[in-house]
């Protein structure tokens, strides 16, 4: 049983690790959206966007409907939308934390310099 749920985990994961992907499930965030309207919001060719969305369809992240000769896609469960922003703070901290390490190596340097 362990060991399925570190399979889901990493198999979830590596959908995610592509930069492409990840703009794509930020879009749907903010709701559904055809092929035609991410492929102008990510401002990338159809054939990659589709591309994209098959990996994350196949791994159940996003789900396709048809509605008329469209197919809108979504996220599969809203928490991919908290998760992401999880990441950003993630992300913002780390910065943050570089940012002020950085001010300290420059004030260590102004200060032996003097």
């Amino acid at each position: 049983m362990g060991n399925d749920v570190h399979q889901f985990k990493t198999d979830f994961f590596k959908a995610l690790a592509h930069p492409l992907r990840i703009r794509i499930l930020e879009i749907l965030s903010e709701g559904e959206k055809n092929v035609n309207e991410i492929r102008e919001l990510v401002n990338k060719e159809g054939s990659s966007v589709s591309q994209q969305l098959s990996i994350l369809r196949s791994k159940n992240i996003v789900t396709g409907t048809k509605k008329g000769k469209f197919v809108v896609y979504s996220l599969s469960d809203p928490m991919i939308a908290d998760l992401l922003l999880v990441a950003k703070e993630i992300f913002n901290n780390h910065l943050i934390n570089t940012m002020s390490m950085l001010e300290g190596f420059d004030e260590q340097e102004k200060s032996s310099s003097q």
